[in-house]
C-alpha cells in the first residue's frame, strides 16, 4: 500500500487536475470552435475593393520597401490609418505569404480572441453561464461574424475600444467600494492608447463621450479625483507616442499633421462614394446584428446588480449611444463605422437571454413577433440568392439604367438549386425558434437561432461571396492577375481603385511621372501601358484617346485598354 501521505498528495494532486481541467475547458471549447469558424476559407475569394485592397496593400508595401513607420498606398504617404494593423498583416504576409489568407488572418485571430475575451469577462462579472451566452451570441450575429473573415481594421479597433471601457469600469466601480483599482485605470488608459495606434483618435472620442453620458446617466456622479484622469491621460499619451512621437522625431510633423487633418475631414465631410441617409446606421445596427439588436431591452429591473456590473451595464448603453449618434452626424456613411456597436449589443442581448431563461427577465410579445419577421427576411434573401443566380434574366428590367450593372449580370457563374436549402433551413429554424418562444421553451429557441445564424453565415461567406465576387469585381482581378510578373504600367480611368497594385504585385521605384494620369495617356511612356474602366466610361475615353489607346478586352461590364505604338 501506498503510504498515507503519498495517498493524501495523489488526491489533492487528481482534485487540482479536475479543477484546472474545470476551468479552461470551456476556454478550450471556445478556442476550438472559434478557429474552426473564422480560419476556414478566408483566402477563397479575392479581397474586395476597397478597404480590404487597400489595407492588404499597404502592408505588401510595407514590406516592399522596408519602411514601417509610414503607411503608403502606390508608394506614396497614407495618412488616413496609423500602422499597428498593418504591422500585423506585415507579420502574418512574412509567415504565409502576399495572399487573402494572410492579409485576412489578423481578424480571424481576433474572433477567437473576442470571444475568449468575452467569455473571461462575462464569467468575472456574471458566471459561466452568461460568459457561454454572451460569446454564443456574439458569434452568431450576423455582422460581427462576417467580420472576423474579413481584412479591414475593425475588429482589433473595436475589440481595444471595449477593453479600454471595460477597465474603466473596473476602476469606477472599485474607486466606489474603496478597493485597489489603479492598475484597472492604467489597462484602460493602454488599451485606449492601443486604440488609437489602431485606427486613430476617434477612439479617444469613444471612450471620453462614453464616460460623459455614463455621468450624465448617473446624475453627475462618478466624477473622480483630476490626478486619476491625469495618470490615464499620461497612460494614452505614452502609448500613443510609440509611434506619434519616433514618427515626429525621425520626420518631422508633416505626416502626423497630414494625419490629423485627415481624421478632421472626414468628421465635417462626406467620403466620395460614401454618403447615406440619417438614420443609416440605425438601420444597419438593427437588420445587420440579427438577432441580438432585437433582445437588447431587458424587461425587469436591475435589482440583482452589484456595482461592478451596473457600472459595466451603464457604459455599454453609452458607448452604444455616443456610436450612433456620432456617427449619424459624421457625413460620410460606412457600415463599419457603427460596427463598434456590436460589443455593448451582445452583452445586453446576453443579458436579456441569460434573464429570460432564469426567469428573471420576460421576453415581450413585439420581440418575439420582430425576431420571426426579420428571420423570414434574411431567409428570404438567403434563398433568393442561389434562385436569382439560376435565372439572373430576372433582374435585368430592374438595371435597364445602368449599363455596368446590365454588364456585371452577365459573368458566367456556376448556381445550383441546392444552395436554397440553407435558406430554407433557416426559415424552419426561425419559425420552429418562434414556436419553442411562445411555449416558453427559451433555452432551446435561443440555441436554435444561434447556431442557425451561424450555419447560414458560413454558407454565405464560403458559398456566396465567391460566386457575388465573380459578377463586381471577378473580370479586373483576373486582369490584374495576368499582369503580374510584367514589368508594364497600370492604371484605372474613371473610378477609383487599389486592386491594381495588389494584384499586380506592383513593385517601389517608379518615375513620379506614372502616377500622372495624363502622362500614361498621352506622354512618353517607356513600358507598355495598359488601363481598364468600366464600360459607362469608355465613350469618354475613346473620345479624348482614341489615337492614343485601342480596346484589348472587354469583360462583364470592364473595358480593358492598350497604350498604342
Amino acid at each position: 500500500m501506498l503510504p498515507f501521505f503519498m495517498t493524501y498528495s495523489i488526491k489533492r494532486l487528481i482534485v487540482y487536475l479536475r479543477f484546472i481541467m474545470n476551468r479552461f475547458a470551456s476556454y478550450l471549447l471556445i478556442t476550438v470552435l472559434a478557429a474552426l469558424l473564422f480560419f476556414h476559407s478566408l483566402g477563397k475569394v479575392a479581397l474586395f475593393d476597397w478597404d480590404e485592397i487597400n489595407f492588404a496593400e499597404s502592408a505588401r508595401e510595407m514590406i516592399e520597401t522596408g519602411n514601417y513607420m509610414q503607411v503608403q498606398i502606390n508608394y506614396e504617404p497614407f495618412w488616413e490609418k496609423p500602422p499597428l494593423f498593418f504591422w500585423m498583416q506585415v507579420a502574418s504576409m512574412k509567415v504565409f505569404g502576399v495572399n487573402e489568407f494572410a492579409a485576412r488572418l489578423p481578424n480571424a485571430l481576433c474572433g477567437v480572441a473576442t470571444l475568449l475575451i468575452l467569455f473571461g469577462i462575462g464569467r468575472r462579472l456574471h458566471n459561466e453561464q452568461f460568459g457561454l451566452w454572451w460569446a454564443f451570441i456574439y458569434a452568431g450575429t450576423f455582422l460581427p461574424h462576417l467580420y472576423f473573415k474579413s481584412g479591414i481594421i475593425d475588429p482589433w479597433f473595436n475589440l481595444f475600444i471595449f477593453l479600454g471601457i471595460y477597465f474603466l469600469a473596473r476602476f469606477l466601480a472599485a474607486k466606489v467600494e474603496r478597493t485597489p483599482f489603479l492598475q484597472h485605470l492604467i489597462l484602460s488608459g493602454l488599451f485606449t492608447g492601443v486604440a488609437i495606434l489602431t485606427k486613430g483618435p476617434v477612439a479617444l472620442l469613444v471612450v471620453l463621450l462614453s464616460y460623459a453620458v455614463f455621468i450624465l446617466f448617473n446624475r453627475w456622479k462618478g466624477w473622480v479625483n483630476i490626478k486619476y484622469y491625469l495618470i490615464w491621460g499620461l497612460v494614452v499619451l505614452l502609448v500613443t507616442l510609440v509611434w506619434f512621437g519616433l514618427e515626429i522625431a525621425e520626420h518631422g510633423w508633416w505626416f502626423v499633421n497630414e494625419f490629423i487633418t485627415y481624421q478632421v475631414r472626414l468628421f465635417k465631410t462626406k467620403d466620395a462614394g460614401h454618403g447615406g441617409f440619417l438614420l443609416y446606421h440605425f438601420v444597419v445596427v438593427l437588420i445587420g446584428c440579427f438577432p441580438a439588436s432585437l433582445l437588447i431591452f431587458r424587461y425587469r429591473n436591475q435589482q440583482y446588480e452589484n456595482k461592478t456590473q451596473q457600472v459595466f451595464r451603464m457604459l455599454m448603453i453609452a458607448s452604444l449611444i455616443v456610436i450612433l449618434v456620432v456617427f449619424t452626424i459624421v457625413k460620410t456613411k460606412i457600415v463599419h463605422y457603427s460596427s463598434f456597436t456590436y460589443l455593448p449589443i451582445g452583452y445586453l442581448a446576453a443579458a436579456t437571454i441569460t434573464g429570460i431563461i432564469n426567469r428573471t427577465a420576460t421576453i415581450k410579445g413585439w420581440q418575439k413577433i420582430a425576431l420571426l419577421l426579420l428571420g423570414i427576411i434574411w431567409s428570404f434573401l438567403f434563398i433568393a440568392l442561389p434562385l436569382i443566380g439560376n435565372n439572373i434574366h430576372w433582374i435585368k428590367p430592374l438595371l435597364t439604367k445602368d449599363a455596368f450593372a446590365m454588364a456585371n449580370i452577365e459573368a458566367q457563374v456556376s448556381w445550383n438549386y441546392y444552395l436554397m436549402a440553407p435558406g430554407i433551413l433557416f426559415l424552419a429554424a426561425v419559425i420552429l425558434s418562434f414556436a419553442w418562444l411562445q411555449k416558453k421553451k427559451f433555452q432551446k429557441a435561443f440555441v436554435l437561432l444561434l447556431i442557425a445564424c451561424i450555419g447560414s453565415m458560413q454558407v454565405l461567406l464560403t458559398s456566396f461571396a465567391p460566386r457575388i465576387e465573380q459578377y463586381s469585381q471577378h473580370a479586373a482581378i483576373e486582369f490584374y492577375e495576368s499582369l503580374q510578373g510584367k514589368d508594364v504600367y497600370i492604371k484605372t480611368l474613371g473610378y477609383k481603385s487599389y486592386a491594381q497594385y495588389f494584384y499586380t504585385l506592383i513593385k517601389p521605384g517608379l518615375r513620379k511621372e506614372t502616377k500622372d494620369e495624363n502622362w500614361l495617356l498621352t506622354g512618353q511612356v517607356d513600358k507598355p501601358t495598359y488601363f481598364i474602366s468600366k464600360n459607362t466610361y469608355e465613350p469618354e475615353v475613346m473620345k479624348n484617346y482614341a489615337d492614343k489607346v485601342e480596346v484589348v478586352g472587354r469583360k462583364n461590364g470592364f473595358v480593358f485598354y492598350k497604350r498604342k505604338g
